[in-house]
């Protein structure tokens, strides 16, 4: 954890290379260049006020969609998780076309060892945070775990196979948020205040969309589930890889699902 602030803590100072580009400086220190945040400071490429007020629209269209527009099947439930995360990565493309692969930057060994790291951190944080919060608020249990949790095998494997791309969406629609506001607050505020005001409005954006869910819990939406999306967002500005914070969000929920698969497998009188 300490490693990740210190990345976060570090300012990088940026000037135009020999072909007019942006890039970042060495330290005096001699520190490893790392790359960027994408379309911060124009690269790979830059976006303009009005793009990044399009993204962020598009966001908050697509938390509306999967919070207010009624189910009915399976597919109905598959194509809006579907849309959640296609809605705004269509706009992003459209803006920025082949440069939408910065988003998702590179995943090795690295990265890997970051992406395990901060899921599990992100199990523990959920979990103190859980126990601080229950002392002076009810909790609410997840309905989509509570729900898996009763399916046989199979098609628990299929429900959750039909969530992934929610979990991606997620984290798609997250970043997009972070690096909107980043950009919006960067020319009234230096860099390491812009990366803070970025990962609060990003955490309170996310929290938020989670209300639906937890029957407007607002303790535990901001309090539990803005814990573990700290951490998320962390390990993504460690390391500049949306691949990262998807991989950690998968591993955070995906303990919280089977656990509760497995406790109604072994003891199905409790549930």
């Amino acid at each position: 954890m300490g490693k990740i602030v210190r990345l976060i803590s570090a300012d990088q100072t940026t000037a135009p290379d020999a072909r007019g580009h942006v890039v970042g400086l060495e330290t005096a220190e001699g520190r490893r260049r790392r790359r960027d945040f994408p379309y911060y400071a124009g690269q790979p490429v830059s976006l303009g006020m009005g793009a990044w007020t399009l993204l962020l629209l598009s966001v908050l269209a697509s938390y509306a969609l999967v919070s207010w527009v009624p189910l009915f099947s399976i597919f109905d439930l598959f194509l809006s998780r579907l849309l959640f995360a296609g809605i705004p990565f269509a706009i992003l493309v459209g803006l920025v076309g082949r440069d939408c692969q910065a988003l998702f930057g590179r995943f090795g060994l690295r990265e890997a060892a970051v992406c395990i790291g901060a899921g599990l951190l992100a199990v523990v944080a959920s979990i103190g945070a859980a126990l601080g919060v229950g002392e002076f608020a009810p909790l609410s249990p997840n309905p989509v775990a509570e729900f898996l949790a009763t399916q046989p095998p199979r098609e628990f494997v299929q429900l959750l196979l039909i969530l992934l791309p929610q979990l991606l969406g997620e984290e798609l629609l997250t970043m997009l948020a972070f690096l909107a506001i980043l950009q919006l607050t960067a020319s009234h505020c230096g860099r390491r205040s812009s990366i803070a005001l970025a990962l609060l409005g990003s955490t309170l954006l996310f929290s938020a969309g989670h209300l639906p869910t937890y029957d407007w819990n607002w303790a535990q939406c901001f309090g539990v589930i803005g814990a573990a999306r700290v951490v998320w967002t962390l390990a993504y500005i460690a390391t500049r890889s949306l691949w990262v914070s998807i991989g950690a969000h998968i591993l955070t929920d995906g303990v919280a699902i089977m656990q509760a698969f497995l406790a109604a497998q072994i003891f199905p009188w409790a549930i």
